[in-house]
C-alpha cells in the first residue's frame, strides 16, 4: 500500500512539473507586443492585465473591446492569423516609450501603443493611443 501511494505521488509530482509555469512579458517590447497579441487573439481579459489601471483607460479599453466584440467571424480570424509588425521604438525617456506598429491583415494602418514604466512595470497607457489616433 505504501509503495502504491508512493507511486501515485512520483506520477503527480512529473504531471505538475511538466506544465511550464506562464512566463510574464517583462520588456516594452514584449509587453507591447503580448498585449497586441492577445486584442488580435480576441482575449481581452488577458490583455488588461498589462493596462495601466486609471478611469479613462478602462473606459477606452471597454470601448474598445466592445467594438471589436462587434466584428464579424471572418474578420476576427484573419485578426487572430495576423502577425505583428513593429514599425518603430521611440523611447521617449526612461519610463516612456512609444511603440509604433501594424499587423499583417491591415498593414496600411499604423497604431501607436504608449507604454509607461509604472510600480516596476511596463503598462500599457491607453489615452495616448486614441487621443493620438482620432
Amino acid at each position: 500500500m505504501i509503495k502504491f501511494f508512493a507511486f501515485l505521488a512520483t506520477v503527480f509530482l512529473f504531471a505538475s512539473c511538466s506544465d511550464e509555469p506562464k512566463k510574464m512579458p517583462t520588456t516594452d517590447t514584449d509587453v507591447a507586443t503580448t498585449f497586441i497579441r492577445n486584442i488580435l487573439d480576441d482575449n481581452f481579459k488577458e490583455a488588461e492585465t498589462f493596462l495601466l489601471k486609471d478611469e479613462e483607460n478602462s473606459q477606452y479599453f471597454e470601448r474598445f473591446k466592445q467594438e471589436y466584440e462587434k466584428k464579424d467571424k471572418a474578420e476576427l480570424v484573419k485578426f487572430k492569423d495576423a502577425a505583428i509588425t513593429i514599425n518603430e521604438i521611440i523611447p521617449v525617456n526612461d519610463t516612456m516609450h512609444i511603440f509604433n506598429y501594424s499587423n499583417s491583415y491591415k498593414k496600411e494602418i499604423k497604431q501607436k501603443l504608449k507604454l509607461v514604466w509604472q510600480q516596476n512595470k511596463w503598462l500599457v497607457d491607453l489615452k495616448f493611443t486614441f487621443n493620438q489616433n482620432q
